[in-house]
């Protein structure tokens, strides 16, 4: 049980935890950095008494949260974005694999941690941790230790990059595409694009999926060359994403009443404001999933090799993204 601070009945506990991610889901204050503190500050002070569901449940609300935002965005204006970032997402996903086994060890940091750090910075964070591990037969610490380093970084992303991306004068599309390489988990991507602009998110969710799918080949060399027969999970939601992009493009234009206003916005509209609002509730439930045991348990090193790999993939992309995306 992740228990806060606060001494109350498991009852109080659990009435008051769901009144808080209620507000989070409906209250129209709360954005997602906000929602993100108020979960980490539910964990330390009140705990979360349904830690044991809190995974599974992050990881559902994210994935229809992300489709449910692919019904605001135009399919050939996402192809292109795509095709805009790959070249650039193999090239920092081949430059973060490498520094981060450098880094690993010159540091002398376990090599499976090391590879699940990583692959977690040079991918998607946790989903690019829960695929890889199994492969490279990681124990639980090891595991929670990376995931505990690059939930701490994404924490920190999103409450800095927004105000970084006004203070660098970034525009929409070069916002967008820095968040969708420079941010591990798609969660703080698209919540950091999302308290952006609404073009930042289309781009940086479009980028970022891509880059998701990556996890695929990466498995399959991984699982090759540790000569393992682990089980390669495939984030098939991505497929749901990209279909509805195409019904959101192409539907409305057979169907009359989809494009019918409803309280002065389409249906599609109200899907994505929907997504909108689960993704900022998906962010209070990762929040709320912190414990002072895992910040303990990370050390040093680790949050060292994090932090290198972070600054080294913000630094180059930013800087090659100024001079190329406009």
């Amino acid at each position: 049980m992740n228990n806060g601070f606060l001494k109350i009945t498991e009852e109080t506990r659990k009435i008051v935890f769901i009144l808080l991610f209620a507000g989070s889901l409906i209250a129209p204050f709360i954005d997602p950095p906000i929602a993100l503190l108020l979960g980490l500050a539910t964990a330390l002070v009140l705990g979360n008494p349904f830690i044991a569901l809190n995974k599974k449940a992050t990881t559902l609300l994210l994935q229809i949260s992300v489709v449910c935002l692919g019904f605001n965005m135009n399919f050939e204006h996402a192809m292109q974005a795509g095709q805009q970032g790959l070249l650039f997402t193999i090239f920092t996903i081949a430059i973060t694999l490498a520094a981060g086994w450098w880094i690993g060890k010159q540091l002398k940091i376990e090599r499976n941690t090391s590879m699940l750090i990583s692959n977690g910075t040079a991918i998607c964070g946790g989903s690019a941790i829960a695929a890889i591990a199994p492969i490279i037969k990681a124990n639980d610490q090891q595991i929670s230790v990376s995931l505990a380093t690059i939930f701490l970084l994404n924490s920190i992303a999103l409450l800095i990059f927004p105000p970084l991306g006004h203070l660098l004068r970034l525009s929409d599309q070069q916002f967008g595409t820095w968040c969708a390489i420079a941010i591990h988990d798609t969660s703080s991507v698209v919540g950091a694009a999302n308290k952006y602009s609404e073009k930042a998110v289309e781009i940086a969710t479009t980028i970022k999926l891509e880059r998701a799918l990556w996890i695929i080949p990466l498995s399959l060399i991984t699982s090759y060359f540790q000569k393992s027969k682990g089980k390669i999970k495939i984030p098939y939601f991505i497929f749901y994403f990209v279909l509805a992009i195409i019904v959101a493009t192409y539907l409305p234009l057979h169907v009359p009443m989809l494009t019918n206003k409803i309280g002065g916005e389409t249906l599609f509209k109200w899907v994505f404001l929907a997504g909108r609002k689960g993704l900022t509730a998906t962010l209070f439930l990762i929040g709320s999933g912190l414990s002072i045991q895992a910040i303990k348990n990370v050390g040093i090193k680790p949050i060292l090799q994090g932090i290198l790999l972070w600054i080294l993939i913000g630094g180059v992309s930013l800087w090659v993204i100024e001079a190329t995306v406009r």
